[in-house]
């Protein structure tokens, strides 16, 4: 619940001072909610996106022009009136957490009336429920940047709705927080603490003094990476204008999602998984590291989490590769393509196939059983932190490893001091005991959504799959849920419901969906307890 905002200087009682301003007077009128006031932001500019695509629509195949326009003029509304009612309060660890995580379940919610009101999914006898559940996989997917779909019928759809499902996973790349952040320079720093919060990774690095002068220049890079991908798109012989757009909004933010059923395999062209694989790569690496080269000062080569990133990904493609050519029946040439492609795709969260058809050379799910360890592997790593790819983080799997090789030199030396350390610099015990931890809740939360997904109907292997693919932000998984398969062929409205779940909480990196609700437990006792014993500890 929204608390009165603080009283301002002006006001009886306080301290006598010169005139606040006008918005500080404007601001006793509101409500102080951080929560509420950071929803209201999101909402705003995903509300642009939908009229956008609206307008692309009525000038396109004008069939779902009023489901776009209906749904983008609510979330305006909604939006903007959270915003202008609230003001940012306090900003405690709980309402950081609380602003975050409600926010991507507000998004989402509301990200998936357009699907809904363009009967998108009204296929095959769908009764309301189904569509209601479908669309919310749909938006979960795409604001998590996951690229799993329930879709069938991609002629269904117009353009300009198929362009707001790749829109979804744009936005949700970079992280609608971090659009509300570019708009927050008063909340100082607070601001840091939700890019903390929001951004995939153990932490994040400021580029400048000011947090919205930082998240304006990683936006600045996202969106001229986006165009850069898009104009090497439609240099190539094959995709359309409208397919370079779509695809470079999808490949940005790893995503995986195409507007094609073949996915990148509709083109059939070596040139465009060229350009994809690139994208994908550059798209799973931090963006500090692109922002400190464009300016002048490149660091890739001194980023230990980024050898070690390229170092995996260039041996899972080699081990691929040669279980393709020696295991798996294709010749040298066409496993060197459908290999490399699906690992880098997969390495990166990407989530794009190369697959022409089921049982083709691209549909990994036929492949020999040990290429798709390799790809379950990749799966469960990701990228690295500060970047768009989902996954553990490989920075994370360093600091794991090096805390296994100082367990075992403490069986031979249990006296010893042995600090864990990443090239030259030592990291705090905190910092280590804060990844084991998320290590450990991200093998829970696989374990619990495993026997979930399962227990209701799922088979083993394509519950594995998902359930990784989901909490990694990975897109298609295995078996079943494969590449040239959709969500709804593998599981029922049930599964589909907790896999859309286990997207936000992987997108979230577990902690800040789990916290959300410890906040909102604690205000609750804050407001059952006494006046004079309510908690005001964060």
């Amino acid at each position: 619940m929204a608390e009165p905002a603080a009283r301002s200087p002006a006001e009886p009682g306080a301290r006598p001072g010169p005139a606040s301003p006008p918005i500080l007077r404007r601001h006793r009128r509101r409500y102080s909610s951080t929560t509420f006031h950071v929803c209201g932001i999101s909402l705003s500019f995903v509300s642009a996106g939908m009229l956008a695509c609206a307008l692309l629509e009525r000038l396109t195949t004008d069939r779902d022009t009023a489901a776009l326009a209906v749904s983008g003029a609510a979330a305006a509304v909604i939006g903007a009136g959270a915003w202008y009612l609230t003001a940012p309060g306090a900003v405690r660890n709980r309402d950081v957490f609380s602003a975050v995580g409600w926010t991507w379940v507000v998004t989402t919610l509301m990200g998936a009336l357009p699907f809904l009101l363009a009967a998108t999914f009204a296929v095959g006898g769908a009764d309301g429920l189904e569509q209601v559940v479908n669309s919310l996989f749909e938006s979960a997917s795409g604001f998590t940047s996951t690229g799993s779909t329930v879709l069938a019928d991609f002629e269904r759809p117009g353009r300009g709705l198929l362009m707001y499902r790749q829109a979804t996973q744009w936005y949700g790349g970079m992280g609608v927080v971090l659009l509300a952040v570019t708009v927050l320079p008063f909340l100082g720093v607070g601001g840091l603490e939700l890019v903390s919060a929001e951004v995939p990774g153990p932490g994040s690095d400021r580029l400048t003094p000011r947090v919205s002068q930082t998240v304006r220049r990683l936006w600045a890079v996202y969106a001229g990476f986006t165009l850069a991908v898009a104009l090497a798109l439609f240099a190539v012989p094959g995709p359309s204008l409208f397919d370079s757009v779509a695809h470079a909004l999808t490949t940005a933010s790893t995503g995986g999602f195409s507007p094609h059923p073949d996915s990148i395999g509709h083109f059939g062209s070596v040139a465009v998984e060229v350009v994809m694989m690139a994208a994908m790569i550059a798209g799973a690496v931090s963006f500090t590291l692109h922002w400190r080269a464009i300016t002048g000062h490149p660091a890739y080569h001194r980023d230990s989490e980024l050898r070690t990133f390229m170092l995996v990904l260039a041996a899972a493609a080699a081990a691929i590769v040669a279980l393709l050519w020696l295991d798996g029946g294709l010749g040298l040439v066409e496993s060197v393509r459908v290999g490399l492609f699906n690992a880098v795709s997969l390495g990166t969260s990407g989530g794009f196939s190369n697959a022409t058809g089921p049982g083709s050379a691209g549909d990994y799910v036929v492949w020999a059983g040990g290429a798709q360890m390799v790809l379950l592997f990749l799966m469960v790593v990701g990228g690295c932190s500060g970047s768009t790819a989902g996954g553990i983080k490989t920075l994370r799997m360093q600091v794991l490893g090096v805390v296994m090789v100082r367990s075992v030199r403490r069986t031979q030396m249990p006296r010893a001091v042995i600090p864990v350390k990443l090239g030259d610099r030592a990291l705090a015990e905190g910092v280590v005991a804060r990844v084991v931890g998320f290590f450990l809740l991200h093998l829970t939360l696989v374990l619990v959504g495993l026997v979930a997904v399962t227990a209701l109907g799922g088979d083993f292997e394509s519950s594995l799959g998902a359930v990784v693919g989901a909490l990694s932000n990975m897109g298609p998984a295995l078996a079943e849920a494969g590449p040239t398969s959709t969500f709804a062929d593998a599981f029922n409205l049930p599964a589909r419901l907790v896999l859309a779940l286990c997207m936000v909480i992987g997108r979230l990196e577990i902690v800040p969906i789990l916290l959300m609700f410890a906040a909102g437990w604690r205000r609750l006792q804050d407001l059952s307890s006494p006046p004079g014993r309510r908690l005001t500890a964060s």
